[in-house]
């Protein structure tokens, strides 16, 4: 019997306003999520589940990935400075609550610059306080 687990985030496009981070570990769960836009992309990480809440860099996210990229993904985009900035400072509005196990404490994210490569729509690697991740959302296609 396998000890790997795999969880298809939003499987039918209908969950709505969501936002989470999965932290890289050595779990055995796989979060499996489309991306990419209309290009369709399916990307898995192990890892945790992390719910964050930045609503207002989700619509930031959400302006620059369907409006700027017109929802077609960024495959191997190059940015922009101005892309890149503005692609940081949503990441940044998101709020990332760790905790030690008696301690709790809101953390900023980072966008993870030296992995902007696979950065493309609700795929983002970024850093947390807990180690590198991956900020998910709901994919405009």
């Amino acid at each position: 019997m396998s000890t790997r687990r795999y969880v298809f985030l939003d499987p039918d496009g209908m969950a709505g306003g969501w936002l989470y981070v999965v932290v890289e570990a050595p779990t055995g769960v796989f979060y499996q999520q489309q991306y990419g836009g209309t290009a369709c992309r399916q990307g898995q990480v192990e890892g945790y589940l992390v719910p964050v809440f930045g609503p207002d860099a989700l619509d930031a996210l959400r302006t620059l990935f369907e409006q700027h990229f017109r929802s077609a993904g960024t495959w191997h985009h190059s940015w922009t400075a101005q892309e890149r900035d503005r692609l940081r400072d949503a990441v940044e509005g998101i709020t990332f609550w760790a905790c030690d196990g008696q301690t709790e404490e809101p953390h900023t994210l980072k966008l993870d610059e030296n992995r902007m490569a696979d950065a493309d729509e609700a795929w983002i690697p970024v850093l947390t306080p807990d180690g590198p991740g991956v900020l998910l959302w709901c994919n405009s296609d």
